[in-house]
């Protein structure tokens, strides 16, 4: 592997520049490391270690009522931290190297719907967009903001303690057992059925399709750039292992280990916000000119 430390950034950019040049199409594989500038908490640490309480799994919302409160009651308090962000810089580079023809698809793992606001086209989010809510009975389907306001008029006294807790991954957030108690679940409008965020959520299988549009992206693309991912969570690390196997090139932007370090020819460890726009700057791009609404965000 070819290593560029965090404080050689303008080698390890150099690197990345010729990565791209050498390969017409790049498919961008993003993970939470890419969002943490916009203020959004990731999941892992620099070694790969998971922080806190394991994620609730998919079976267990649908099947628990306690399970579903305990969601709703975290996401309530946690959503601000997701609805407040706003692309960074390097969101906004791989928009502006994708409208300049330098990259191709971006498969992301993240549910911040941060790529889309951007400006990124050719989006494959894999695990969803945590700004939608389905029903599961009938398929109606809701913003997640106008959910947000049911929750907070239907639980005053727990958006009271809002001020009180520490923000988490993905909209997430502490609570304390006893503020679950009293807790009202939000229902579909149209038939009472169970309402779940439009995500994959741990313990479930990410849609046929996605899955099939993610994996002709990658089986068309020439070479492979990981950005903000440890890879440690199965459906981003195949991506490598199916790169690998078929001799495609493997690059990536991430300060910390990955699942696939064996496998990736050219790492830069430093921040994806700094090291994108930099990238894109090596081939004239200017952020401001291609999107000035959200360069200036």
């Amino acid at each position: 592997m070819r290593y560029y430390p965090e404080d050689d950034t303008e080698g390890g950019t150099a690197a990345l520049a010729e990565f791209l040049a050498a390969h017409g199409n790049v498919l961008v594989l993003t993970g939470a490391g890419l969002s943490t500038a916009s203020g959004i908490p990731d999941y892992r640490d620099k070694d790969g270690v998971r922080r806190g309480r394991a994620p609730i799994q998919g079976p267990d919302f649908r099947r628990s009522d306690a399970v579903r409160r305990r969601y709703w009651a975290r996401s309530l308090l946690g959503w601000p931290t997701l609805s407040g962000a706003a692309p960074n810089p390097g969101h906004l580079a791989l928009a502006a190297m994708e409208q300049s023809g330098n990259i191709g698809h971006v498969i992301t793992q993240n549910v911040d719907g941060l790529h889309q606001r951007a400006g990124s086209q050719r989006l494959i989010e894999l695990h969803g967009n945590i700004h939608h809510v389905v029903c599961l009975a009938c398929q109606a389907r809701y913003a997640r903001a106008d959910i947000q306001q049911r929750l907070l008029d239907d639980n005053p006294h727990l958006h009271r303690a809002e001020q009180e807790v520490k923000a988490l991954p993905d909209g997430d957030a502490q609570v304390e057992p006893e503020a679950l108690e009293q807790f009202n679940i939000p229902h579909c409008d149209r038939c009472a059925g169970v309402l779940q965020p439009d995500v994959v959520f741990f313990g479930d299988n990410i849609p046929a399709e996605r899955t099939q549009a993610a994996l002709q992206a990658m089986e068309q693309a020439d070479a492979l750039l990981v950005v903000g991912s440890s890879l440690m969570v199965f459906s981003g690390f195949r991506f490598c292992r199916l790169a690998a196997q078929a001799g495609k090139p493997i690059a990536a932007i991430n300060a910390g280990v990955t699942r696939a370090d064996e496998l990736i020819g050219l790492k830069v460890a430093a921040a994806a916000q700094v090291v994108l726009p930099r990238l894109a700057e090596n081939y004239c791009i200017s952020i401001e000119r291609t999107m000035p609404s959200l360069a200036s965000a």
